[in-house]
Order: C-alpha cells, then sequence, then structure tokens
C-alpha cells in the first residue's frame, strides 16, 4: 500500500507577520483556495487518500492538524517534542508505517510546497512510485530548472542512462550538489543533467530503515528501541524519549548524500517552495500595473509591482513605491523589498532575542 507523509513541523519564519509562532505558514491560506497543508492532501487524493497520509509536526501544532485535515486518522498524527531536522521525522515515520504494513511505500512530502499543475505532478508521482516498488531503490523528484537559481540545492542526473516507467524518464542520480554560486549554477543549466532538488522523496519504509540503519547507525538504535512501545499505552513517551535522544540531521545530509541506489523523475508542474512573500507576489493575481492585492481597502499613487495583504479593514495606502511587500496583521506590520525578502528572517532573529519583542512572534 502507498502512503504519504507530509512533513509539517517548520516555523515559517520568512512569512512573518502572517507565520507566527502559533500558526506557521503551512497552516495559512496564501492563495485564496485553501491552507498549504489541505492543498498538499487535496492534490494527492487520487493516489493517496487521507485515511492512508501521516503527518509529523511539532506538538503544538497536532490540534491545527487534526483541524484542518479531519480525515487524517488521529494515530496517524506524530507530535515532535523537539525540532530535529528531517531524518528523525523521515525514520520515526518509516517505523510506524512498517509496524502497520510491512510492504508500505513511503511518499514523502513538505507542508508547504505549491503546485500549480497537480494532474501532471500525479503522473510524474505515479512514476516514482512505481519505481520505488520494483526494488530497494530511493526515488525523488527533480524540478526541471528555468533559471540558473542559486537558492535551491541541484540533483546531478545520469542523462545518459534512463527507463521509462509511465510515460516518464527515470535516472540514476550521480550525486547531490549544495547550492551553488552564479556560475556553477549556469554551467548545471547548460549541462542539462541537473535539476533542482524539491524535497520530495519516495520508497519503502523497509528501504529506507535499512539505509538509516546503515548510514545513521545511532539514529536506527533509538528508533528499534522505540518501535516495541508504539501503538500501546507507551506511544507517546516512546517517540518522545526518541526525538530527544537523536541526532539533528537532514535526510538529505543524513541519507542521500551517501546511499547508493537513488532515481530522479524530473518534471515541470508548476511548482514553488513558496520560500519567501516574494513568491506570494509571484504566483497571486495582479492588477494591469502589477501590483497583487489581498488586503480590502487598497489605494495606490505612481506605485507598481507591490504586493499588499491584510485580513484588517484599515486603508493601504502606496505612494511612489515599487516592488514594494506590504504585510499587516493584528500586532504588525511588515513592510519590504521583494528582492530582499529573505531578510524577514532577521528580524524574526532580532524579535526573539529581544524579550520585549518575543510577544510580537
Amino acid at each position: 500500500m502507498v502512503y504519504a507523509v507530509i512533513m509539517a513541523g517548520g516555523s515559517g519564519t520568512r512569512f512573518w507577520p502572517k507565520s507566527t509562532k502559533s500558526l506557521p505558514k503551512q497552516f495559512l491560506n496564501l492563495f485564496g483556495d485553501g491552507t498549504m497543508i489541505q492543498n498538499t492532501a487535496a492534490r494527492i487524493k487520487e493516489l493517496i487518500p487521507q485515511e492512508r497520509i501521516m503527518v509529523v509536526t511539532n506538538d503544538n501544532y497536532v490540534e491545527i492538524v487534526k483541524e484542518q485535515l479531519p480525515k487524517v486518522p488521529e494515530e496517524n498524527i506524530v507530535g515532535e517534542p523537539v525540532a530535529k531536522n528531517t531524518a528523525p521525522c523521515v525514520a520515526i515515520a518509516a517505523e510506524l508505517l512498517h509496524k502497520k504494513d510491512p510492504d508500505a511505500v513511503m511518499v514523502v512530502l513538505p507542508a508547504d510546497h505549491h503546485i500549480t499543475e497537480p494532474d501532471k505532478f500525479n503522473q510524474i508521482l505515479s512514476s516514482a512510485i512505481e519505481k520505488a516498488q520494483s526494488g530497494e531503490h530511493l526515488v525523488t523528484i527533480g524540478i526541471t530548472p528555468s533559471r540558473p537559481e542559486t537558492g535551491f540545492g541541484y540533483i546531478h542526473a545520469n542523462g545518459e542512462e534512463k527507463e521509462d516507467l509511465k510515460g516518464n524518464p527515470v535516472h540514476p542520480v550521480l550525486g547531490f550538489k549544495e547550492k551553488p554560486d552564479e556560475k556553477t549554477a549556469e554551467e548545471y543549466i547548460e549541462s542539462g543533467d541537473y535539476f533542482w532538488n524539491s524535497g520530495m522523496f519516495i520508497w519503502k519504509a523497509s528501504t529506507v530503515l535499512n539505509e538509516i540503519e546503515q548510514h545513521l547507525p545511532d539514529m536506527y538504535a533509538e528508533v528499534k528501541n522505540a518501535s516495541p512501545e508504539l501503538f500501546t499505552d507507551y506511544h507517546g513517551p516512546a517517540i518522545n524519549d526518541f526525538y530527544h535522544a537523536c541526532e539533528s540531521i537532514s535526510i538529505d545530509y543524513g541519507i542521500m548524500e551517501k546511499a547508493g541506489s537513488i532515481y530522479v523523475v524530473p518534471g515541470e508542474f508548476g511548482w514553488n517552495d513558496v520560500g519567501s512573500w516574494t513568491a506570494v507576489y509571484e504566483l497571486a493575481d495582479k492588477n494591469k500595473l502589477g501590483n497583487a492585492i489581498q488586503a480590502m481597502n487598497v489605494t495606490f499613487a505612481a506605485s507598481e509591482n507591490n504586493l499588499v495583504v491584510s485580513e484588517g479593514e484599515k486603508m493601504i495606502s502606496l505612494v511612489g513605491l515599487d516592488n514594494v511587500a506590504v504585510v499587516e496583521t493584528e500586532d504588525a506590520i511588515l513592510v519590504c523589498n521583494l528582492n530582499t525578502a529573505q531578510g524577514v528572517k532577521q528580524i524574526v532573529e532580532q524579535l526573539k532575542s529581544t524579550e520585549d519583542y518575543k510577544k510580537f512572534l
């Protein structure tokens, strides 16, 4: 059986002030058609119903997940007591699914991606699932790059070797590359053998557990130590102990950069990792002057290519401003250049370091 594991533990700091400690990005409706985690679950419903979805999130967000995804079984919502990156998340989810179904195939998805062509995405995902089912393979989805992006990691595929599964090419992976400089990114694009690393993975639960045993033996020991108590009265304490005992490491660095049998299915399906307010502007509908408006009362004078977001009724007026984001909430107002919107994370760090300002997080 095929299951989805949605990773929903992030804090969404680049989307402050809308994204807060109590309600981070993955639980927000940024595009007017459901929250990000609801959209993630909805787009795969033809392949994986909510009854076969597992969500791994922060302990504090378990109730939000229950509210937003009511068809996901309560036992499939895993609360993390501490943030330990993606490898522990994958490890505990794999063990839980393997106990339920020894033949389980896991589709691991971040909760906060935006995809405009879900039918194409599901077709690519079907090919990846078929490859994962066919052997002890780790499969990932690579995004065909549209520009020499320096903000993403890359997957180096063997372009000369491929098999066709359900109409899509599947390539062996030669390696994973960290975020490159501009010159290197341009070289990647020219070669045609590099894809953006989407952070989406497909494999059998048993396969990834074997890889964890080989490359992260301490983590494997901890997950096996927790295993006898999973789905018993000691389920919660077992998961708590596991997280506190294991190291913080990403699945990319802990497994994918070291494993042998890795494959990539390239795809173009309107993917965006929605990493900043800039992405929201790019994806939003705009008026004839390029202004994107997600607010009730807005006026512009000599202002173009701006983003205005507000749930309140205040009048927001921009004069002589271009390429700016204005985000207003009940407690805070953000004004930033869309070209430097990643810097919002620095503001959040300043708020964290000042006792009187923590209430705004």
